[in-house]
């Protein structure tokens, strides 16, 4: 089967299960990670292999300019604290807690290889919680948490994971020059955002009666922006969503209706494609990650993977509950910055908490770990890292995936006391 003929069986399996999805009221995301598990082991079938770069550049930027420019920027400004609290504060710390559970329970992980493991599995994928919990009634503030996490939550974890490789070539780490470093990117593709949603809205302003080619513009500026950004050494990912959030309140006011239903059908289907290939993908690459490690070795790398799933929850559980008693608190002081509007419930922050899936950015970065070291020799315990990431993904996608819809409706009928 050639290449590309893999690429449209791909496509027909997973619009074929998205429907029998919802016939049989399961979660697609988990059927199409099973699927494309089953699909990988095919007899002959050609290796569907990611390459991170083609990954970052074509799956992440329609996918955060669409949550970027869907999201409510009145809800995202009310409920900064806690975004930013995830989406930082949080990746780091469960990059270090992952890193230190890894250190001493895995054979071979020095300190920096397990921080490598630690920032790969650090960014949770709230693209996979918002397919998941699709039509469940969540609330409109746990949905702008959560979409709000996801916009910003992967530039910090490449961050992370970007120090931590340099850390295992041997590059001293430095905590005020990664620091820098970090506020540099962060920054600088925030301005490359403004700037190119300056252009862009300056450009729709005067083309928008004509309809085909503005929602051309509007699907090719996130790949041109992510582009220039990293061509920049900035980061892409605030770039796309700085974009995203400009346009969308630009486009209030200066697009009709006619063209904003155009735009919402035209994105609605490349997301739903976008979104089902991620899904497919992951369970593609579960059977080629197992044939490169020994047999033995499979099971015991499972139980790693699972201990670091159940670490990862707890200090996800630790930290949302920690953020809801300090908006209450700080509430209470009468602090202006915490409105009630900000405050986090029980059942919020249980579902904020248990939405913590890792995914597709996750599978990328541990997929495009360096073969070889700067002195020739391999990386380090590099297969092993990629089939625990890969088994950390499959266990929060299917194990929390299947149990979410579940909790969302038992916190239905829950009254506190």
């Amino acid at each position: 089967m050639e290449n590309y003929s893999v690429v449209i069986f791909i496509l027909a399996v997973m619009i074929g299960l998205s429907a029998i999805a919802d016939k049989i009221k399961l979660p697609y995301p988990v059927l199409l990670i099973i699927a494309g598990m089953a699909v990988g082991f095919i007899p002959d079938l050609p290796a569907v292999t990611l390459n991170p770069e083609i990954v970052f550049l074509i799956f992440l930027p329609p996918l955060l300019y669409d949550a970027a420019f869907n999201i409510s920027f009145k809800e995202f400004k009310i409920n900064i604290n806690t975004i930013g609290t995830l989406s930082i504060t949080l990746v780091f710390l469960t990059a270090s807690g992952i890193a230190v559970v890894s250190h001493y329970m895995i054979p071979g992980m020095t300190w920096p290889l397990s921080f490598v493991l630690g920032a790969i599995l650090s960014a949770t994928d709230a693209v996979a919680a918002m397919s998941i919990t699709k039509g469940l009634g969540l609330s409109h503030k746990t949905n702008t948490i959560l979409e709000g996490e996801s916009l910003v939550n992967d530039a910090s974890a490449l961050v992370a994971y970007r120090f931590a490789v340099a850390a295992v070539t041997g590059a001293a780490f430095v905590f005020w020059r990664a620091a820098l470093d970090f506020g540099i990117l962060m920054i600088g593709g925030a301005l490359v955002g403004m700037v190119m949603a300056k252009i862009l809205g300056y450009i729709i302003a005067r083309i928008h009666n004509n309809a085909m080619v503005t929602i051309s513009f509007m699907l090719l500026m996130p790949f041109v922006t992510y582009l220039i950004a990293e061509h920049l050494h900035v980061s892409g990912v605030i770039a796309v969503v700085i974009l995203g959030l400009g346009i969308s309140r630009f486009s209030r006011t200066i697009f009709p209706n006619s063209l904003k239903q155009q735009s919402k059908s035209f994105w609605d289907v490349i997301i739903f494609l976008l979104n089902g290939l991620i899904f497919i993908l992951i369970g593609i690459q579960f059977p080629y990650v197992v044939r490169n490690i020994a047999s033995d070795q499979i099971w015991p790398y499972v139980g790693y993977g699972f201990i670091i799933t159940v670490i990862a929850l707890v200090l996800r559980m630790s930290r949302v509950f920690l953020q809801k008693k300090n908006l209450q608190r700080a509430f209470a002081k009468g602090k202006h910055r915490v409105v009630e509007g900000a405050l986090l419930d029980f059942k919020n922050s249980l579902i904020i908490s248990w939405s913590g899936m890792r995914g597709i950015v996750s599978l990328a970065i541990a997929i495009g770990l360096p073969l070889k070291l700067a002195d020739g020799s391999p990386f380090p315990e590099r297969n092993a890292i990629i089939f625990i990431s890969v088994v950390v993904v499959l266990f929060t996608l299917i194990g929390q995936g299947l149990s979410l819809p579940w909790l969302v409706k038992k916190l239905e009928d829950y009254k506190p006391t």
